[in-house]
């Protein structure tokens, strides 16, 4: 329970209105931010108004079958870039070929070569 409540309070501005569906654990959870609204999922309510999980159940959705399915594992000290992978890819769900030519874009002639990645990851963990 500790962790449910620390994750979202170490990386969401307390101004924040969060959405959940009606866990009782949820409700601890949303007491410090600005507005919590829930759906009752037990009630086969799934949408209230723009109150909804619709959006973050497909986002979990994407990035299960990723991770299942392509990946396989993830260490917790690359977890960081396989979550940027995938905020990438559903942000530019809609069209393959325009994800596509979005990606090339943003490389912006950048080499990604192996050994800077290593070489980068050892500099942050001696930091």
């Amino acid at each position: 329970m500790a962790n449910l409540r620390k994750v979202p309070l170490e990386n969401v501005d307390l101004s924040s209105r969060i959405m959940t569906d009606s866990f009782n654990l949820y409700g601890f959870v949303g007491k410090p931010f600005a507005r919590h609204d829930f759906v009752n999922h037990n009630a086969e309510e799934y949408v209230r108004g723009d109150v909804t999980t619709n959006t973050i159940e497909s986002v979990f959705s994407l990035l299960k079958r990723g991770l299942y399915g392509t990946f396989h594992s993830v260490s917790k000290k690359h977890l960081h870039r396989y979550l940027g992978e995938f905020d990438f890819r559903y942000n530019a769900r809609r069209d393959d070929g325009e994800r596509t030519a979005l990606a090339i874009r943003n490389a912006n002639a950048k080499r990604l070569a192996y050994a800077d990645q290593i070489r980068e990851s050892a500099e942050a963990e001696s930091a």
